[in-house]
């Protein structure tokens, strides 16, 4: 493999295993600048300075970059000491108070995604419905095949698959795409359940898809409604039309609709929106979603993410459902609550990749 290759992958390597320190730092720009000068060609608005975009969509379209950047990650993971996995039994509640049970959930994750286990089964009890939990397991800023790639014997994952124990798997990829570890999932799931539905979360860009060192939570604040759709538009080229691509791919190989996306990112977008605009009872600032550098969510945004994961499993709108108590202490509660449960069910019915298709009439 040539001296190219190899720096390019190096690079993709760094992008998707950086923690939040090192992904902030100068060691990512010198990467950046390290790759422009081997492939020009990356630097797609021809700006002289390649971006981090730039350089995953680069890698994304170019099958034998992804081949030597998976090689060189030989599918290491996190240590143990950075992972959780954990059985039902010692989680949530199980469909135990009389309720009509839903499907038995496992949820895959990394850190814009793993709260939605805690989130979601109150919320689903307060809809009359029985939370089934079958488990969780989490590394953080994991791809999905980092949690496939765990050891059998201490892979959660794989076990209750293998026992036809799950209906609903969700899972939540990190920047690199195509996941094998999306299609591994899907593939074992499906031998012992054909129903097995396989949700894929699409979730924010981390920095706002920035790769400045001087990137700081604070100027998410300096947002305009401009930036946030030329950002929007950004993560739909850049990275959520990658995944859309895998997914219906996928869908063909096993014969019908397993894989759908949850677009966490839509409603996301659509709220910090509505911020910018002064239309969002309670939120005054970007800054009131999230409580890092990297994008980690405050209760707002965790309450959002988690009413899109309701919509797309149950295919039941959450507007109109109790304010959850992790927003009860803020200002206009119910008024926050109720905007974040129509964003999440505008994000979900207006998303065809959802899953979930309910008449425009039965929207409002």
């Amino acid at each position: 493999m040539n001296y190219r290759l190899l720096s390019f992958a190096a690079l993709g390597l760094f992008l998707c295993s950086a923690s939040p320190a090192q992904a902030q730092n100068a060691a990512m720009e010198g990467r950046l600048e390290k790759a422009l000068k081997l492939f020009p060609e990356a630097d797609a608005d021809k700006d002289g300075k390649l971006s981090m975009q730039e350089a995953m969509l680069y890698v994304q379209s170019h099958p034998e970059l992804q081949s030597a950047l998976a090689a060189k990650m030989g599918g290491k993971g996190k240590s143990d000491g950075e992972r959780v996995s954990s059985a039902p039994s010692l989680l949530s509640t199980p469909a135990s108070k009389g309720l009509p049970p839903g499907p038995r959930i496992f949820v895959c994750a990394h850190s814009f995604m793993i709260y939605t286990a805690t989130l979601l089964p109150p919320l689903v009890e307060s809809a009359g419905i029985g939370y089934q939990d079958a488990g969780r397991q989490m590394i953080g800023g994991s791809r999905v095949i980092q949690h496939w790639e765990i050891s059998d014997e201490k892979n959660r994952a794989k076990q209750v698959l293998r026992d036809g124990a799950v209906n609903v798997l969700t899972v939540s990829p990190h920047m690199l795409l195509p996941d094998a570890g999306i299609d591994n999932f899907t593939k074992l799931g499906l031998e012992k359940n054909p129903k097995l539905r396989v949700l894929v979360q699409a979730s924010w860009p981390g920095r706002d898809g920035e790769i400045d060192s001087a990137f700081t939570n604070s100027k998410r604040d300096q947002s305009t409604l401009e930036s946030l759709r030329k950002m929007k538009e950004n993560h739909r080229t850049l990275w959520l039309s990658a995944l859309e691509n895998q997914v219906r791919a996928l869908n063909a190989a096993v014969g019908h609709e397993a894989v759908h996306i949850i677009p966490v990112s839509d409603a996301v977008f659509a709220l910090r929106e509505r911020i910018v605009e002064g239309n969002a009872p309670g939120l005054t600032k970007q800054t009131d979603l999230f409580r890092d550098d990297l994008g980690h969510p405050q209760a707002p945004l965790a309450a959002l993410v988690t009413y899109c994961h309701f919509a797309t499993i149950y295919g039941r709108t959450p507007v109109g459902l109790p304010v959850p108590k992790e927003l009860q202490g803020f200002a206009h509660a119910e008024e926050l609550s109720a905007l974040l449960q129509k964003l999440a069910w505008d994000a979900v019915t207006n998303y065809a990749m959802s899953g979930v298709k309910v008449e425009a009439a039965a929207k409002e």
